[in-house]
């Protein structure tokens, strides 16, 4: 993997990366809570293939930089809706070393993957809302306990009181990896600090989901890093705060 863009201080670009340069390339800020959102997509703006998930677009750069977000992480944060379609189990029945997955639901239905696991608990939470279904609630705090449903908002989560939650929690470094929809909330309540973007060197055409699911945005990025390996690009940036 070559670096194309970097910060100050960076390899020049065109630099072959070894690991220890890649993780610091992609190193979070120390000291603060930090939320970075990851997608990959198709040079057509299509976030899922023609059966409908991602993994059928990612490259082996993706896997590579994917790995490296997830090590990188104290919780994933995943919408309901994209558990149930990636099939997502909890992440630490596969990897004991895993992060946290925090799952957010309007309804508060724990996706039946997740209901699976067989990691002890506090290795998933769920993010939802006090006006969800009560049934719901209770089969959710059954299964991952008590202290591991975390209530944010009444009418929808909010999605500001979820963030400081976790990190309440001690879980600083947040990476969220969709979908669209939670994706487009996110940056609609300002609590997105980074956004990963992989460009698959694939076209699919039909009708798909883009990266971002929401109404009309106006939000600002400035770039971070760029690299490169065999077709595939893979950029960071970095949210501009809004002006107060």
């Amino acid at each position: 993997m070559r670096i194309l863009l970097g910060p100050s201080g960076s390899p020049a670009p065109g630099t072959v990366l070894d690991e220890p340069a890649l993780e610091q390339l992609y190193a979070v800020p120390a000291g603060r809570t930090w939320l970075r959102v990851n997608f990959v997509s198709s040079l057509d703006g299509a976030v899922t293939g023609a059966d409908g998930r991602s993994g059928s677009i990612n490259t082996p750069p993706d896997h590579r930089v994917f790995a490296l977000l997830r090590r990188q992480a104290d919780v994933v944060v995943v919408g309901a809706g994209t558990v149930r379609a990636e099939g997502y189990p909890a992440l630490r029945d596969e990897d004991p070393g895993a992060p946290v997955l925090a799952v957010v639901s309007n309804r508060g239905v724990l996706p039946e993957t997740v209901a699976a696991m067989t990691s002890p608990q506090g290795a998933a939470v769920l993010v939802t809302r006090s006006g969800a279904d009560a049934k719901a609630l209770d089969d959710a705090r059954r299964v991952l306990g008590e202290e591991n449903v975390i209530l944010a908002g009444d009418e929808e989560v909010d999605l500001v009181a979820a963030r400081k939650a976790l990190a309440d929690r001690g879980l600083h470094r947040m990476l969220s990896e969709g979908g669209p929809g939670l994706f487009g909330s996110m940056l609609a309540a300002g609590v997105v600090d980074e956004v990963d973007l992989t460009w698959a060197p694939t076209v699919v055409g039909g009708s798909h989901d883009r990266i971002v699911k929401a109404g009309d945005l106006d939000v600002a990025l400035r770039p971070m890093t760029l690299v490169e390996e065999d077709g595939t690009v893979i950029g960071r940036w970095e949210v501009v705060p809004s002006p107060r």
